[in-house]
């Protein structure tokens, strides 16, 4: 139940116990006494009091503006917070059930709903956890994810995937449910930052896919004076000799000539290219239904000179590894 309770908002919004609840003002009513976190979708926004009214079956909920986001550092609301969730699931404890009116008046803390959720879940997460994430919108620099009850969390675009990507829409769009890591904590900022590459598969378990003298699809990620970067995998890319009538983003076809693990190398041949909005799909290669924590993660393959790894738990990092002296500690 606690892991329930504090999913990304939206995820309560249509299952059976949230709408036995918000059906009627005495299941709101038993929703405040067992401090229950709810759901429902906000109506509009009165511009005047930056009040959220949410639609609850036979009654209205109101957000009250200072009752509209919870900031770990005391931060006011700020109103382009509360004007951007109209539309949307909003999560929300009962405060107060006002009766007499030809409708029940209730009133609802999203704030107490996000208070509650970095209290209890969190703050308690350690690097190395597997949490479900929920994109909700995209700059160049990252993606930013609910990761619990409304509270965004920043993935890095160099944390989304092992393949080099420009923009993290390459990969990514708002509302994609996702799973990702605890890449750390600040408990007194109460900031989180994620990870999700090391859910995508180390560089053998990518390229156990493929064998030298296939013909694949691939993503041309980027092209440089000494040959042109393919996406395989979003863990895995291969470098292809260059070619002309060749642009960043085309789908195109190659040809493996050579796969070598040593130097985690992938040799290519471009056999053809066209332009084609495309994404590239996405493999857990943890079972993250069974597996909630890894303490660390290696991509390189063993013995290959370059190190690229991630240590989220320092107790498991006890020996150097293999060519430590080009590590790519994360």
């Amino acid at each position: 139940m606690t892991e329930r309770r504090y999913l990304p908002e939206g995820s309560l919004i249509g299952t059976a116990e949230n709408a036995a609840f918000t059906a009627s003002a005495d299941g709101l009513e038993r929703a405040m006494a067992q401090g229950r976190i709810l759901e429902g979708i906000a109506l509009m926004c009165d511009c005047t009091s930056m009040h959220l009214k949410v639609e609850l079956g036979g009654a209205l909920g109101i957000i009250e503006r200072e009752e509209a986001a919870y900031y770990h550092d005391g931060s006011s609301v700020k109103d382009i917070a509360i004007i951007t969730r109209v539309g949307k699931p909003v999560c929300f404890k009962v405060i107060g059930v006002e009766r007499g009116g030809a409708r029940p008046i209730v009133r609802l803390s999203r704030r107490a709903a996000q208070e509650e959720c970095m209290r209890m879940s969190i703050l308690q997460r350690a690097p190395g956890d597997i949490i479900p994430a929920k994109v909700t919108h995209l700059e160049p620099f990252g993606a930013f994810v609910d990761i619990g009850c409304g509270i965004v969390s920043l993935l890095s675009v160099d944390c989304i995937s092992v393949s080099r990507i420009s923009h993290p829409s390459d990969r990514l769009s708002p509302g994609d449910s996702i799973m990702a890591v605890v890449k750390s904590v600040d408990e007194e900022s109460g900031r989180v930052y994620m990870t999700h590459r090391e859910l995508l598969g180390t560089w053998e378990e990518n390229a156990a896919l493929f064998a030298p003298t296939q013909t694949v699809s691939g993503v041309v990620r980027s092209i440089e004076s000494y040959g042109i970067f393919v996406e395989l995998t979003p863990n895995l890319a291969g470098l292809a000799e260059l070619r002309d009538g060749v642009a960043v983003g085309d789908r195109c076809a190659v040809y493996i000539k050579s796969i070598i693990p040593e130097r985690m190398k992938i040799k290519l041949v471009i056999i053809d290219s066209h332009a084609e909005a495309c994404g590239m799909r996405m493999r857990y290669f943890v079972d993250t239904a069974a597996v909630r924590h890894i303490p660390s993660w290696r991509y390189s393959p063993e013995g290959c000179r370059k190190v690229i790894e991630t240590v989220f738990d320092e107790s498991v990092y006890s020996m150097p590894l293999a060519g430590a002296g080009n590590a790519g500690k994360l």
